[in-house]
């Protein structure tokens, strides 16, 4: 056995901690989901089943207004008409996005936010919308965009007004972990992953050589070079002309540089809305219209036999 005195003069060669017995440790402090830095995904759930219209307190957004129409539910948006005064509004919430953007800047809302989440705006046509940004721990973004009937310079302030109620709603919704999820049926368009119909050799053409399929965040849209694919809910109106495309009937437009075919289908139960699937192939500089249609149409036959 070492001496008593040996054993104490090793102690003095190292911290006082390393001899001294431990005192117990304090228990940890509890945390609560505002104590960390709220993550998109971990706010919103899974992306592609996320039901944007729960995110819209109504009754915030509208005030003493009254809604023209029960809010539109999309596969990655939400979109509320309503009317207060003489005016028209329509807030549309979502989709979600990432990445730079130079037209967002910094904001300072004034209501409660989730810890790590914060508030910036857009100056994109800020002269007619009024556009805030929800923004995740992640740098992921749900946009809420407010335009009216009233392009008055002075109707900018109600617009925005709309807004941030729209966003302390969704703030509320958020914090109390109240985010519903779509409820869609068995062969619903909402349940197709939009990449994979345009993953097929048959698209090497229109799309352009070497290109692949590139999804979209929320889901339900997908880019291949030229080619893009987007699949949605919107009101059923009576279509222009159409024509038989890939075993459907669609609808033939173009915009610009774009040439765009669209076909739907009814929503069970729903007879004022329809799922709708939107191919779009945008043409090459000077290409006239009818090669840039022909390449959509191609695009059609391939990709619409591939829904439900």
């Amino acid at each position: 056995m070492p001496p008593k005195r040996l054993i104490a003069g090793l102690c003095g060669l190292f911290l006082a901690a390393a001899c001294a017995t431990p005192e117990p440790a304090a228990p940890p402090s509890p945390t609560t989901a505002g104590d960390e830095a709220l993550t998109a995904s971990e706010a919103l759930g899974e992306y592609p089943s996320l039901d944007y219209c729960s995110l819209v307190d109504q009754r915030k957004v509208i005030g003493g207004g009254n809604a023209v129409k029960p809010p539109l539910s999309s596969f990655e948006s939400c979109r509320l008409e309503f009317v207060e005064g003489a005016n028209r509004y329509t807030v549309l919430t979502g989709p979600i996005t990432s990445g730079q953007d130079p037209n967002n800047q910094p904001y300072e809302y004034a209501g409660l936010l989730p810890e790590g989440v914060s508030v910036q705006q857009s100056s994109f046509n800020e002269e007619t919308t009024c556009t805030r940004l929800l923004t995740f721990a992640d740098g992921i973004r749900l946009s809420i965009a407010v335009t009216s009937d009233d392009k008055a310079p002075a109707d900018r302030l109600d617009r925005c007004r709309v807004a941030d109620a729209t966003v302390g709603g969704a703030a509320e919704v958020i914090t109390a972990r109240k985010v519903g999820r779509l409820n869609l049926d068995q062969r619903s368009w909402g349940r197709v992953a939009p990449c994979a119909p345009l993953d097929q050799h048959e698209l090497d053409a229109a799309a352009g050589p070497e290109t692949k399929p590139a999804p979209a965040l929320s889901g339900h849209n997908c880019i291949r070079g030229k080619v893009s694919f987007s699949l949605s809910v919107v009101s059923d109106t009576t279509p222009a002309a159409t024509e038989a495309l890939g075993g459907r009937q669609a609808q033939v437009t173009t915009s610009g540089a774009f040439c765009q075919v669209t076909t739907h289908r009814p929503i069970p139960g729903t007879p004022e809305r329809v799922e709708q699937a939107t191919l779009s192939v945008v043409g090459v500089d000077g290409a006239p219209e009818d090669v840039t249609c022909a390449a959509a149409r191609e695009v059609a036959v391939a990709v619409f036999p591939k829904l439900p």
